[in-house]
């Protein structure tokens, strides 16, 4: 007889979930599940459902190996539910429990879905970040800016990573100034440590391939660790191969190089298979043994134990609505380049042919690339946020939410952000090749052959002037577009017009 069910899901395959702390092999029965509704809240990228699909499997195997009673249900099984809480009823009935335990959520959507199951469910902390919800508010109350930097100097503090007693490593808490630099496309890098596919991910892959070919992404080749194992092995190749450049060049972008610097471990990080602290403390090792320098080292470190910790603080804190904010009142559609249709804009392109192949991007093509020209162009913000979370390996809603509808898109009305994140061209520009080769031209203001984001940019400050004329990090833009001439300003407004008539009307832009 079993006692209890206890639930892992998709992006809890860590061994020491606390789920897995609190149950008895001895009498409680894993459950886990490839269900149809978690595919399909949004239709996602199939690469993404791989991914996960074959580390939960992967993952269920090293449980059976350790002793534990798994009841894995696969997708393609006609018996298994369509939803978490419809299995987990039908394993209850099966198996004559009625109690269930699980690590809580990164969701609200499935938070409220197991509280209102008609089982005794129990939900634990989910203790795998360096920070709890409750540390987290406990820091943010009272506080009129939830800025991150104040909340990642004390998870240094509380981590002591790079730190020198209670100062800073090197003296300095933040070497952002350093990670600005533009790549060369000489330099020669080995980009993310890719894993051929085993019998289980060749099995997925099929499946994948049948249930979800017609969704937006490339399925192969298919490179993604799907164990711990081999999770740990891409963490080595970063740091022994592309750690060392990681902060000078994070914010560079490429068209020959997809990848530059940057880990791509966030997906394995994201799942379970690797933990924040270990991460860190290679990172750390690497800078210790002076085989990187500081500026790469904290910059990395500050992602992991600032920015992520910081952001899932910030989605649970603000609720379940937190999604749907919209504080500029933006509702303009998703324009068919999103999904793969023609541009001229070689940036937006390289942005979105990249994220469809790989299921991946990193921060800057997010944020500078597809998310400012959203932002510039009034996008709506949820078909951003629900783009964010259909296209990208690592988009979990607790991470992927608070990035978009705060960082990228202002639509929380500067809970994250104190200013929006927009730029003209001139910023794609300095910190890539994509303008180059690109069907606009970068230095034209008005015209035709100007940029759109040179035009879109100050038509968005001038439909939001009122709301951000006072802010001092944007005054000094509003004085620039006062002392243009009205020639100019009229032509600024009137190219960005006939842009965003082309989007409105499906028109190649």
């Amino acid at each position: 007889m079993v006692k209890r069910l206890v639930l892992v899901l998709g992006d809890q395959l860590s061994e020491g979930l606390s789920a897995l702390r609190e149950a008895d092999k001895a009498t409680d029965l894993i459950v886990m599940a490839e269900v149809a509704d978690e595919t399909a809240y949004v239709r996602h990228h199939p690469k993404k459902i791989a991914l996960i699909f074959s580390a939960m499997r992967h993952f269920a195997g090293t449980l059976r190996q350790n002793g534990w009673q798994v009841a894995y249900a696969k997708l393609d099984n006609p018996d298994t539910s369509p939803s978490i809480v419809g299995e987990l009823l039908r394993r209850a009935e099966g198996h004559g429990a009625s109690e269930v335990i699980a690590t809580r959520p990164g969701e609200w959507r499935l938070i409220e879905a197991l509280e209102a199951a008609p089982l005794t469910v129990t939900l634990l902390p989910d203790d795998r970040f360096v920070s709890s919800l409750e540390e987290f508010n406990t820091w943010a109350e009272g506080r009129k800016q939830l800025r991150m930097e104040y909340f990642y100097r004390d998870m240094r503090r509380k981590t002591g990573l790079m730190m020198e007693g209670d100062q800073p490593a090197g003296g300095k808490w933040n070497y952002d100034h350093d990670n600005r630099k533009p790549a060369s496309d000489d330099l020669f890098r080995s980009g993310p440590l890719g894993f051929e596919p085993d019998e289980i991910t060749r099995e997925v892959l099929d499946l994948v391939e049948t249930r979800f070919g017609e969704n937006f992404g490339s399925l192969r080749p298919f490179w993604f660790a799907v164990t711990r194992e081999q999770a740990l092995k891409a963490l080595d190749h970063f740091a022994t191969h592309l750690l060392a450049g990681f902060g000078d060049f994070q914010d560079a972008m490429l068209q020959g190089d997809r990848f530059l610097h940057h880990s791509v471990l966030s997906p394995y990080l994201n799942i379970g298979l690797l933990s924040p602290l270990e991460i860190c403390k290679r990172v750390k090792e690497e800078w210790k043994a002076g085989h990187v320098p500081i500026n790469a080292a904290e910059g990395f470190i500050r992602q992991i134990i600032g920015w992520r910790e910081y952001v899932r603080g910030i989605y649970f804190r603000e609720g379940p609505d937190y999604p749907t904010r919209n504080a500029l009142g933006h509702t303009r559609d998703l324009p068919w380049m999103y999904w793969g249709g023609e541009t001229g804009m070689n940036c937006m392109a390289h942005a979105v042919g990249q994220t469809r192949e790989e299921a991946y991007a990193h921060h800057i093509q997010r944020l500078m690339v597809t998310g400012n020209f959203a932002l510039l162009a009034g996008i709506d913000p949820h078909q951003m946020h629900e783009w964010y979370l259909s296209v990208y390996a690592d988009a979990f809603e607790w991470v992927e939410a608070p990035n978009t509808v705060g960082m990228s898109q202002f639509a929380d009305d500067g809970i994250i952000a104190s200013k929006p994140y927009v730029s003209s061209g001139n910023y794609i520009d300095r910190m890539s090749d994509y303008c180059k080769s690109c069907a606009y031209s970068v230095k034209e203001k008005t015209g035709e052959q100007a940029c759109p984001f040179n035009l879109l940019y100050w038509d968005f400050l001038i439909r939001h002037r009122e709301r951000f004329s006072n802010n001092p990090r944007m005054g000094q833009m509003y004085r620039t577009w006062d002392r243009m001439d009205e020639e100019r300003r009229d032509a600024v407004l009137e190219g960005a017009a006939r842009i965003l008539t082309s989007l409105d009307g499906g028109e190649l832009v």
